[in-house]
């Protein structure tokens, strides 16, 4: 299959789409407490058709069966092969712990019904109780944390690339001294840090520095996660910022398609999730045009330091991440 989307140099010689489709289930819609699981797998069907090859899924998600299926019917009709569609998991909290690493991951190869990932990230710096299922809770209803050292997960983390399991290995949701840490212990260094980046929380200075170490950042979030459940009607929306909606009559673009290039111009690589063909094809269709040098400062501008995914209930665990400055 031909796609036009460009791939990004990896710094360990691998290349990664840079544009891929997020699957974190919010705005899948419900059914009598269900999600739809059918509009997942339609939707990664769709992305795929419209030649998105980048697909990222995570274990906790609950989503990795789905998008399994969807990949694995499309190389059955023919539309493309393994080697095409760029695969991307995570290690959830409740599995750092050494001996508990290689489980998890076979875990997700099994339910995505693939021999190996191109990539898989530890999902969080932090680490919770572990088999006391993927949310351990204490009696009063509060996470039950673990003190694993991220750095004992991620030597787990390179066998799994020794093995050829896994083709990269990366990191999500860590911070600049983490990430600094974590490279100081590595054998294998990770080729990105996924994190919240958004206009309202640009993430400048945690660019900046990952850049300096060859690491790419993935941006989930891009476009404000307006379908998130904890929306709070009074919150700005990013999408409706007189800036945006300027450059967007300018370039004759949406807002999305100006948020979302935005972070390509940056370097960054974006997962935008929709589960709307509509927007599946709007939010790809970003390859056309470039957002010149003022219009990039104007939109550095609307940053507020404001994260939609604060992750308030590990506040108190000693590896969250948003303690830190950047």
């Amino acid at each position: 299959m031909t796609s036009n989307v460009p791939k990004v140099l990896l710094n360990n010689g691998t290349f990664m789409p840079i544009i891929g489709l997020g699957t974190w289930g919010s705005d899948w819609g419900l059914t009598f407490g269900q999600r739809e699981r059918g509009a997942i797998e339609q939707a990664v069907k769709d992305a795929i058709d419209l030649g998105y090859l980048h697909i990222d899924t995570a274990l906790v998600y609950d989503t990795e069966k789905e998008v399994g299926n969807a990949i694995n019917e499309k190389i059955r009709q023919g539309v493309v092969k393994r080697e095409d569609v760029y695969i991307v998991s995570k290690l959830w909290n409740t599995f750092h712990r050494p001996d508990l690493v290689r489980g998890a991951l076979m875990q997700s190869l099994q339910n995505l019904n693939t021999p190996y990932l191109d990539l898989y990230l530890i999902h969080w710096p932090l680490a919770h109780k572990e088999e006391q299922g993927l949310f351990p809770v204490d009696d009063k209803g509060n996470i039950v944390f673990s003190f694993v050292d991220f750095v004992d997960t991620w030597k787990e983390m390179e066998k799994l690339v020794d093995d050829g399991l896994v083709k990269s290995i990366g990191i999500s949701n860590f911070s600049k001294n983490q990430t600094e840490r974590l490279l100081a212990n590595a054998r294998i260094k990770p080729v990105t840090n996924q994190v919240e980046c958004q206009l309202y929380l640009t993430q400048t200075k945690l660019s900046e520095y990952l850049r300096s170490k060859g690491i790419t950042l993935t941006a989930y979030g891009p476009l404000g996660s307006p379908a998130r459940p904890w929306l709070d009607s009074k919150e700005p929306v990013l999408l409706e910022e007189p800036t945006v909606l300027s450059l967007a009559a300018k370039y004759n673009k949406t807002p999305a398609q100006i948020a979302l290039r935005y972070q390509i111009d940056r370097g960054h690589i974006p997962i935008p999730k929709s589960s709307n063909k509509t927007r599946l094809a709007e939010n790809i269709s970003i390859f056309d045009f470039q957002l010149d040098a003022g219009d990039l400062e104007a939109l550095n501008k609307l940053n507020r330091n404001k994260r939609f995914f604060s992750n308030d209930e590990n506040a108190t665990h000693p590896d969250h991440p948003f303690n830190d400055e950047y």
